[in-house]
């Protein structure tokens, strides 16, 4: 199975974020989320660990807004223009616009609060190349899908469901499984099944008036966690994508049993879409111990959940998204995506 990686993520290690409540603490979105899984795939004679294609702008820009893109690239460079020692600070907004005030400033603080959602994405020196390759291994697996192979895994990092058309959040700069999917939605219908805790916002906002991209997300009820705003029940798409976005949102304690449960409804609704392509957001941060979830999700339950899963048997990109438990995410990331070797 080809597995996308590329070191340029470690580079990128927030000093810091703030939490709910305005606590100030170190970052959960750390290098070692993604190294605690290739140390434990170098030991796999199957997984053949690949550096990702350059692709340029055009496939990012297809999914996300120009100035948006800009503003990446430039915001910690503009920010910290004149100042010597920067090493260890990272940009986050003062403000955010109310609704219906929605100007672009030049200020880059004020640019800052225009496209950032929430206080967890700060911009370091380094986080817009570690996104843009994200985005790359992304982008790379779902070639490799084109090209014949039957599932592929991507080591996005940072991640990506979070990030919509123009912002950032959650961690997320680049929507790595929106972009995979949108390159894939030239050659073939496909759908997203976002199996994160927290709900494929980003992606949501991405494709919800879309019919050609089915979106499917299971997550901790937004009525009382994160991301808050979006990932009802209720939202199904508008326009042309009505009825093409389904969420199942689930109550916390969620256990193997009430999970899976939850999985076949949107098994069933992919079955019936039948798309050319799958795209897996793959959310380790729904098992039992994750320090950011409150899910009860056990390394059985991830094997059922990828069996599942790999039993549609669509040619897959496994994306990776949170997962935030350091001590166990590399185990239960390959438990996961081993029921996929059998047909990559």
């Amino acid at each position: 199975m080809k597995i996308f990686y590329s070191p340029a993520h470690v580079k990128h290690n927030p000093p810091f974020e703030i939490l709910d409540g305005g606590e100030k603490s170190l970052s959960y979105e750390v290098p070692d989320r993604v190294e605690n899984i290739v140390s434990l795939l170098r030991q796999k004679s199957w997984a053949e660990i690949i550096a990702p294609t350059q692709f340029g702008l055009e496939p990012i820009l297809a999914v996300h807004d120009e100035g948006y893109i800009e503003f990446l690239q430039s915001a910690f460079r503009l920010w910290t223009a004149g100042e010597k020692n920067f090493e260890h600070i990272a940009l986050i907004p003062a403000t955010f616009p109310p609704g219906g005030m929605r100007r672009i400033p030049h200020s880059i603080l004020g640019k800052a609060g225009y496209y950032m959602m929430d206080l967890s994405a700060p911009i370091g020196a380094e986080t817009y190349p570690a996104a843009l390759q994200s985005a790359y291994c992304a982008l790379s697996g779902a070639e490799a899908l084109v090209s014949g192979d039957r599932a592929s895994v991507a080591l996005c990092r940072p991640p990506g469901h979070h990030a919509g058309k123009a912002n950032c959040g959650g961690y997320c700069y680049l929507n790595n499984s929106a972009i995979a999917a949108n390159r894939l939605s030239l050659y073939s219908r496909v759908a997203i099944l976002d199996i994160d805790y927290h709900a494929g916002n980003g992606t949501q906002e991405i494709f919800y008036e879309r019919e050609d991209v089915l979106t499917i997300s299971i997550h901790a009820d937004p009525a009382e966690e994160y991301p808050y705003y979006a990932g009802y029940a209720d939202e199904a798409g508008k326009g042309p994508g009505q009825g093409y976005h389904l969420n199942i949102p689930l109550p916390f304690g969620t256990d193997d049993v009430s999970y899976v449960e939850a999985l076949q409804q949107a098994l069933a609704k992919i079955e019936y879409f039948n798309p050319g392509f799958l795209v897996v957001s793959a959310g380790m941060d729904i098992y039992k111990d994750d320090p950011l979830g409150k899910f009860k999700i056990t390394q059985n339950g991830f094997h059922k959940i990828g069996s599942e899963i790999a039993n549609l048997r669509k040619p897959t990109v496994i994306v990776m998204e949170g997962g935030n438990d350091l001590n166990k995410i590399g185990e239960n990331f390959l438990t996961f995506i081993e029921s996929f070797v059998d047909h990559s």
